[in-house]
């Protein structure tokens, strides 16, 4: 998964089509339980965009854009955000691949 590496990459990437942020942390439990499954999730949707945004490093980020739980996957098309997945409980390989299904 692509890294967010400054405040401009980011918004440079909100501007693009299909993008998909991951909001996380490396201290998130949840967020270490569905590393593994990533790269499968990538390949299955090539079409979009992965990135994943560090919350302790772009706090700012987190807080414009209302992400107060991680892991968080929020998608954005042409500067449009599409959908959001956030829950509580921990997110499954399924649960992600039913929230990527017909986003754009």
């Amino acid at each position: 998964m692509n890294i967010v590496k400054s405040e401009e990459q980011y918004e440079q990437l909100l501007q693009e089509e299909k993008v998909i942020f991951l909001f996380t942390a490396d201290w998130c439990p949840d967020c270490r339980v569905i590393e593994p499954v990533l790269p499968e999730i990538e390949e299955k949707f090539a079409d979009y965009q992965f990135y994943s945004v560090d919350r302790d490093d772009f706090i700012d980020i987190c807080i414009k854009n209302d992400i107060f739980g991680i892991p968080s996957f929020v998608a954005y098309n042409k500067g449009q955000e599409v959908d959001r997945f956030v829950s509580k409980k921990r997110k499954s390989q399924e649960e992600i691949e039913a929230f990527l299904t017909d986003l754009f």
